[in-house]
């Protein structure tokens, strides 16, 4: 794997990305009177996904990054309920469901990932800085 340079480099983002379209694919197969529905909600839900993850990588590593990443699993899991409402009101056919579902659970997967490794590398920074800071008193102690 490469350096990651923009969000566009993330995994995470892709599938969400690959998900938004197979969204909006299989809305517009709805009933019109849909349009202002269910349509909307699960557009928003999964346009949320990769725009959190886009947000979030702007603000840099950290709490915030965190933060919107979380928001963005929230997001899957609204569209996740959305899609099974969808199937059960057969507005879905279990094969569309089925390929959504799919890339609906990679994306949380790759999601639960980048959180995993943001809390690592959270776990690891303050531990550098009392390292650093720990060396920094042992020289000014040798020089006194």
């Amino acid at each position: 794997m490469g350096s990651i340079v923009s969000f566009r480099d993330l995994d995470a983002w892709n599938a969400a990305m690959e998900l938004t379209v197979t969204t909006y694919g299989l809305c517009r197969r709805f009933p019109r009177d849909e349009q202002y529905g269910l349509v909307q909600q699960m557009r928003r839900a999964a346009v949320s996904v990769p725009s959190n993850i886009a947000e979030g990588h702007a603000n840099g590593p950290g709490l915030r990054y965190r933060h919107h990443i979380r928001i963005a699993l929230g997001s899957l899991a609204e569209l996740a309920t959305q899609l099974e409402i969808a199937m059960r009101l057969n507005y879905v056919d279990r094969d569309t469901a089925k390929e959504a579902a799919t890339q609906l659970a990679r994306a949380r997967q790759l999601l639960h990932g980048l959180h995993r490794s943001l809390n690592r590398q959270l776990l690891t920074r303050p531990l550098t800085f009392v390292v650093l800071l720990g060396s920094a008193f042992a020289i000014a102690r040798l020089l006194s």
